[in-house]
């Protein structure tokens, strides 16, 4: 007898078929003996009576524990009927019960809501933690969010492509994690913080419309929306403007989440200038629902346009702006050289840095401003962010896609030439055989994922996470590594100092 899955067995009432699952509660009344039944498609409620031969097994059951049985699908008595209960409607009758694999008892309890549970316990006990019904939700929604922006994407010309995980170290912003190379001892390959630098090469080779589900991290600070690994949906396009890629994602967002049963507040979605954001809401990042929309868990999306490209910091990047916002795909802060800022190295205490991404196109009336040097606070870039229901959905901008505007940009930020050619010198060389105008964005899939399910934090959206301290969920880590793989790599550890 082949197995039914759960979701499927008010299809087979009047039938014996064959289940498979976890014992999730067990209640015993008298001679009977009820359980609710689990796998990953549902749950059921299981009875077993005297009279059938797997009663003497179905009293030695405990919670957790992993069975098969040979049962029959009844209707339920009426007076028994439950409308707001999955499969309310039905019961089984468990014939035979085979018990698989028996469970200890559980840290905490699994038919209840975790979030509760202290975060340590929970990540120590992930895979437990994932077997409750919020959390099985979470992930399933994640997965189908992201499906549905794949058929998406492809139906409308875009080649998935990957890029890759070890890739170049930059003395820059936020940190890199970096991996020691075996076979060129004493260099380092860096994680990717984002795709941002391949997705434009593959514009250069001539795809014109990429996307990726894209994994990034980045060593620094976490807190409840971010984390040292994320998912982004990123995504690239040639030969458009700014206005062909936010239809492009408004059109792709509003399918998909209202494909998946939600409700948005305003269509088309509403933009707003930087200047206008920071003018009603002091913040970049608003929620335009009222309380009851927020109680019916409406969506509020909106677009920002019109960033400043650059601004002014004094010594170490210490901008609350670049510091408290994850920017989906952009790339660290630059390192400003000592003693170099202004125009174009002018020198002095003032330094300029950028407030989104390096490789960004000013807005056409800039152009020549930023050419030159000159009018640097003014100048406006060709950037924009998704915001939802107080979040940073996603951020993008039509990119610099002429040599002589990124050698612009990294010249105002007082970069040397030798520092520019070090840094971005395979961008430049890549934008001298024929570059199409582009652009793209980035959409962050946990921060999407808790607008969708109403969560708070990244935790709760990740199959996998780490702690607010950084540890992994499950296995220990960071841990210590043996001699001989320090040897291998010619590393020797320093103790550190506190400070």
């Amino acid at each position: 007898m082949n197995r039914t899955l759960i979701k499927n067995l008010k299809e087979n009432i009047g039938q014996e078929v064959l289940v498979k699952g976890w014992v999730r509660n067990k209640r015993d009344h008298g001679k009977l003996t009820f359980i609710d039944l689990v796998d990953f498609s549902g749950k059921v409620q299981a009875v077993s009576t005297p009279k059938e031969a797997g009663h003497e097994t179905a009293g030695k059951l405990r919670n957790e524990w992993v069975i098969e049985a040979r049962a029959l699908v009844n209707e339920r008595p009426k007076k028994m009927l439950n409308p707001d209960e999955e499969n309310g409607h039905i019961e089984i009758k468990l014939l035979e019960i085979n018990i698989l694999n028996e469970a200890e008892n559980p840290p905490f309890e699994i038919d209840k809501d975790t979030s509760e549970v202290e975060e340590t316990v929970r990540l120590k006990y992930r895979y437990l933690d994932l077997r409750t019904d919020r959390m099985q939700r979470n992930i399933k929604v994640r997965s189908e969010f992201v499906r549905r922006v794949r058929e998406f994407l492809f139906k409308n010309d875009f080649t998935e492509i990957e890029t890759p995980m070890l890739t170049k170290a930059t003395p820059e912003g936020a940190r890199d994690f970096v991996v020691p190379s075996r076979l060129s001892p004493g260099k380092f390959y860096a994680l990717p913080q984002s795709p941002q630098q391949y997705k434009q090469l593959l514009m250069v080779a001539g795809f014109e419309r990429y996307f990726q589900i894209a994994r990034a991290m980045r060593d620094e600070d976490l807190r409840g929306d971010r984390g040292f690994e994320h998912t982004q949906i990123d995504l690239e396009m040639s030969f458009v403007s700014q206005k062909d890629v936010l239809n492009t994602i408004e059109s792709m967002m509003i399918e998909v989440v209202e494909g998946m049963g939600k409700k948005i507040k305003e269509k088309p979605f509403p933009r707003f200038t930087y200047k206008e954001t920071m003018e009603k809401y002091g913040d970049d990042k608003f929620d335009l629902r009222t309380k009851e929309e927020k109680k019916e868990g409406v969506l509020a999306y909106a677009w920002v346009v019109d960033f400043p490209f650059f601004e002014r910091t004094e010594g170490p990047s210490t901008d609350s702006r670049q510091a408290s916002a994850v920017r989906s795909e952009a790339l660290p802060r630059p390192s400003v050289a000592s003693g170099v800022g202004g125009a174009f190295g002018e020198g002095g205490a003032k330094e300029w840095t950028f407030t989104h991404n390096p490789f960004s196109m000013p807005k056409e009336e800039f152009i020549e401003d930023l050419l030159v040097g000159k009018n640097i606070e003014n100048i406006l870039a060709a950037q924009y962010d998704l915001v939802c229901n107080g979040f940073e959905a996603g951020g993008g901008s039509i990119r610099s896609h002429k040599k002589e505007i990124l050698e612009a940009v990294y010249k105002i930020m007082g970069y040397s030439v030798e520092e520019i050619e070090k840094s971005v010198g395979h961008i430049l060389e890549a934008f001298s055989y024929g570059v199409p105008p582009h652009g793209g964005i980035a959409l962050g899939v946990e921060r999407n994922i808790m607008n969708l399910s109403g969560e708070e934090t990244l935790r709760e959206v990740q199959a996998f996470p780490q702690s607010r301290k950084g540890q992994t969920s499950v296995m220990d880590a960071p841990s210590p590594i043996e001699k001989k793989q320090l040897d291998e790599l010619g590393l020797s550890i320093k103790e550190k100092k506190e400070k």
